[in-house]
């Protein structure tokens, strides 16, 4: 990518545009850092990426002690793409001189935290990375065929001496800047999803309802608290509840696990099961119809809502510790396959959650003084942000934007330039969407479609499984095609 600036906004369209950025980027979250990443790798390229918050940061209040990603190391922002890369892990490793230690270490699922930094040493270093800048609008100017891109610099004056220079101020005196690219590329990301019969709790003030993304930051008062609730059956969850119960008064627990999941099951780690991870799988899913698709996905829960079996090991190991050294059961309670219906304040101190058991067909009232909603994340809405384009984006049945095979947004063809998404595709892509696996593949993708030659070599094929019996693009294989004999005509006699 060049070091250029992005062109420098003005009140007339025509000077700002006279040099606009190839692609630009609202959001810096992994996937759109893994983007910047390989794009500074392509000089043709200019490029500028926006973000509100003042830094990288990844899932803060997650980055509990120990607690690990589910996915390799290798799995970083670009080594699936480009291994040579100076924006690798191992280049990262290399600069704080810890490559021997991690190899001698033997880890190949490395821990959030260092994740976390890792993400952070690049973003630091990465040139074209604009943080506290808001963008509040997009548009498309038709007469210079390129996106408008409206931000709001949150920062102090001295905060980003790279950052675009501002047309103007709001009543706040914060600086106003406009941006002018050729196409744009979402990756706002997820925001954490409460549950409508928990809402009116987590919303109100100094109820001790709150979502586990915010777990950190009320763990020093939870595990003051007399009863715990934990609501969600993914990884998230299962993090929570081990951390709670590794830390809390033998015998007396307080605890309570519950889920809507039947069971606190294993995530789907088997190899063959791991190719549904993989871009054969997601070309494939994409080209599926979509009433396939959406009866689809809720079947695959356990590829991507499924907990970690060393978790899951390390629960029942913590359970039956204190079982033994208290000799007798924890005051600890799991219940999956569980509903919450409604729930309310019946004293000052108390919270009632009305749950139904889905099997059974009972219900029940459940008493605690505080809950953690490990309920997972929705994406991001953007609605105010495309407002300009939404005339021009064309939807699915269900009222979704369709995406094509290259993680565009299908728009109208008035529309000159394209908009990609990351991470806002699961209907169109399957369940490796949101995976940390798939980042630098995808980013490839995007920065190949944006250029007359590829700048990055992709694989032709990266499963073993064939999924379907048809083409599932334009990498797709064929079955019978090279790897079996066309069985339509006899076999050719073999000399002994």
């Amino acid at each position: 990518m060049s070091t250029e600036q992005p062109p420098t906004p003005a009140a007339d369209p025509a000077t700002a545009a006279d040099r606009p950025l190839d692609l630009a980027g609202i959001g810096i979250g992994p996937f759109n850092l893994s983007l910047a990443a390989l794009a500074h790798g392509v000089p043709a390229l200019r490029t500028a990426f926006y973000e509100q918050r003042p830094a990288f940061h990844w899932h803060p209040g997650l980055l509990i002690d120990g607690a690990t990603i589910q996915v390799p190391f290798l799995a970083d922002l670009v080594t699936l793409a480009d291994p040579g890369s100076p924006w690798t892990f191992l280049q990262y490793l290399k600069a704080h001189e810890r490559l021997f230690p991690f190899y001698v270490a033997e880890r190949f699922h490395i821990e959030r935290a260092e994740y976390d930094a890792y993400c952070r040493w690049v973003s630091e270093q990465l040139p074209g990375l604009h943080f506290d800048h808001r963008v509040d609008a997009v548009r498309w100017d038709h007469e210079y065929e390129l996106f408008e891109i409206d931000f709001t610099r949150l920062g102090g004056p001295g905060d980003d001496a790279h950052a675009p220079r501002p047309t103007g101020a709001d009543e706040d005196g914060r600086a106003l800047g406009r941006a002018y690219a050729r196409n744009i590329v979402l990756g706002v990301g997820t925001e954490p999803y409460v549950p409508e019969p928990l809402r009116p709790l987590a919303d109100a003030p100094n109820v001790p309802v709150l979502h586990s993304c915010d777990y950190l930051e009320h763990r020093e008062r939870l595990l003051a608290t007399g009863h715990v609730t934990v609501v969600g059956s993914g990884q998230s969850g299962a993090e929570v509840f081990l951390d709670l119960l590794r830390n809390r008064p033998l015998g007396a627990e307080g605890l309570h696990w519950m889920a809507r999941t039947p069971a606190f099951a294993p995530m789907e780690y088997s190899k063959l099961g791991l190719e549904q991870f993989s871009p054969d799988y997601t070309r494939y899913f994409h080209t599926l119809p979509e009433p396939v698709r959406d009866q689809l996905l809720p079947r695959q829960w356990q590829l991507y809502k499924g907990i970690a079996h060393e978790t899951l090991d390390a629960i029942h190991h913590e359970l039956y510790r204190r079982a033994l050294h208290a000799d007798s059961w924890p005051g600890v309670v799991l219940t999956p396959g569980v509903t919450v219906r409604t729930a309310g304040r019946i004293a000052a101190a108390r919270l009632e959650l009305h749950l139904e058991h889905t099997e059974q067909g009972t219900r029940a009232r459940h008493t605690t003084e505080a809950v953690v909603l490990a309920t997972g994340y929705r994406e991001r809405r953007v609605d105010t942000l495309l407002a300009a384009l939404d005339p021009y984006v064309r939807r699915d049945a269900s009222e979704r934007p369709r995406v094509d095979a290259d993680h565009r947004l299908v728009l109208d063809p008035l529309i000159k330039g394209s908009v990609y998404v990351q991470n806002a595709e699961r209907h169109t892509h399957g369940v490796g969407t949101p995976d940390l696996g798939l980042a630098a593949w995808r980013s490839a993708v995007i920065l190949n479609s944006l250029l007359a030659e590829p700048a990055y070599r992709l694989p032709s094929r990266t499963a073993f499984t064939a999924f379907g019996l048809q083409p599932s693009g334009r990498c797709g294989t064929v079955i019978g095609g090279p790897h079996l004999p066309d069985q339509r005509t006899p076999l050719a006699p073999t000399r002994t």
